[in-house]
């Protein structure tokens, strides 16, 4: 049984941010409610409510909503009109497509002063004689019916035959009533049939599987006779909802409530042999009785392993699901072999060489997904080293040491005066004034022309110099 819970009311509130509390407006339709409860109390500022395509049998549990103006419980369970009278607001009530037939029961609109719209289209009650005038005499306030507008001579006649119009509703509700309560005995009947049925076919099973059947089978019948009786119970069940189907059964709440339940029954156990299929993950062989490590690729995917030689390492690629999330993966090294988990299926492949598990490291490719797995070599190679000839090797050690002289020091021009016939830089000045003093200084010199144009010039030893 279907409940109005708060969960649900939240989870339908998302456009007043889930807040209950000041909801004005509420759509609850086809969510297999069968009873109507906890809004008057969650929802008090409720002005829409949205009921149609449930099983409610009845109007209950609204009469605090003050301030609701449209309610519509369109295609549910509703027999009569009650429980209406505190919603002191309401505009608009659509009942299409219930089992009113209890037409007397309009009367308790009345005090509905504010209600302008009602729909009752698909009710037993319409198929009345004088229902209309009824309805239009009894509620005075209304101003459509059944998107019908109600015309001022339509009221007034309806009021001069309503003593008429009364006596035959009165006398076609007591009919109604009456076939009602047979077809409820009816409904109850057919209802204790199909539960002694079940019972019955529940027992059977339950003493065809008992131990001793059990072994009595098992030591007669072979697995195809296993096969053969499941085949049977699928097609007893095919059959039983065939029959179901076609059994004509008249339109009422109880053959309504009764098809729900059926429906709702079959996809109960259809979501159960799902689970089930689910739950019940195959078993795979991944090492043998014996110790011996299997090769297996459960997913089924593509992959390769390389053997690098330069790092000594084995890289193993595996084309994993680009989308795939990388939670979802379980890689495990082991020596010998490596085994790989994908969604919970197994990759396992054997190893040419023994790896080293703990200096392995696995990555996922940013472009194609794919899973790289490189597995250091346990045994270490020593790679002989590429002789060189000794003319490359004189070239490289001196272009090293031309690098280095360069990195060192200030790299100088020097100018051959044989090849060039421009004159000799460094010869400008004489050799006889440069001899013996080192580099050309222009400071110094400018000093000692004018410590000569001194005449009492005397050099004093024990003076210290001016710089």
């Amino acid at each position: 049984m279907v409940r109005i819970t708060e969960d649900l009311v939240r989870r339908r509130a998302e456009h007043n941010n889930c807040e209950i509390f000041s909801l004005e407006e509420i759509s609850l339709h086809q969510q297999e409610i069968e009873k109507l409860e906890h809004l008057d109390k969650w929802c008090r500022d409720l002005k829409i409510l949205y009921l149609q395509n449930n099983l409610i049998p009845k109007i209950e549990n609204v009469g605090k909503l003050k301030k609701l103006e449209y309610l519509n419980v369109a295609l549910n369970n509703i027999e009569r009109i009650e429980n209406l009278e505190g919603c002191e607001e309401l505009k608009k009530l659509d009942l299409t497509a219930n089992f009113i037939g209890e037409l007397s029961s309009i009367e308790a609109l009345k005090y509905n002063i504010h209600l302008k719209e009602l729909f009752l289209v698909g009710n037993p009650c319409t198929e009345f004689e004088g229902y209309r005038q009824f309805v239009v005499a009894i509620l005075h306030q209304l101003k459509c019916l059944d998107s019908k507008e109600i015309e001022r001579s339509e009221r007034i006649q309806a009021l001069q035959n309503y003593p008429e119009v009364k006596r035959k509703i009165r006398e076609q509700e007591q009919a109604y009533l009456l076939k009602r309560a047979r077809e409820k005995e009816e409904a109850q009947r057919r209802m204790q049939e199909r539960k002694d049925k079940k019972q019955k076919q529940i027992e059977s099973k339950l003493g065809f599987d008992s131990p001793d059947s059990l072994q009595n089978k098992e030591n007669h019948q072979a697995e195809g006779d296993r096969e053969q009786e499941m085949w049977r119970t699928v097609e007893d069940d095919e059959e039983d909802d065939r029959r179901f189907w076609e059994e004509p059964t008249p339109y009422t709440p109880e053959s309504r409530l009764e098809t729900h339940r059926y429906i709702a029954e079959k996809r109960r156990a259809k979501n159960n042999i799902r689970k089930s299929k689910k739950s019940e993950k195959p078993l795979y062989t991944l090492v043998t009785a014996e110790g011996k490590v299997l090769n297996v690729n459960a997913p089924k995917l593509h992959f390769s392993l390389k053997d690098d030689e330069e790092n000594n390492q084995i890289i193993l690629d595996l084309a994993v699901y680009r989308h795939l999330d990388t939670s979802l993966l379980d890689v495990d090294v082991q020596p010998t072999y490596i085994r790989v988990l994908v969604k919970g299926k197994p990759f396992q492949l054997v190893l040419p060489e023994e790896v080293k598990p703990d200096s392995s490291s696995a990555k996922r490719s940013q472009t194609t997904g794919h899973l790289v797995v490189s597995m250091p070599k346990a045994k270490e190679i020593i790679l002989t080293k590429k002789k060189v000839s000794t003319s490359i090797k004189d070239c490289d050690f001196n272009s090293l040491k031309k690098n280095a002289r360069r990195s060192g020091q200030v790299e100088k021009l020097e100018v051959d005066p044989c090849k060039y016939s421009f004159p000799d830089v460094t010869k400008i000045v004489q050799e006889k004034e440069r001899s013996g003093q080192g580099p050309i200084r222009l400071q110094p010199e400018k000093i000692t022309e004018t410590k000569k144009s001194y005449v009492d010039f005397e050099n004093n030893e024990d003076v210290p110099p001016l710089i």
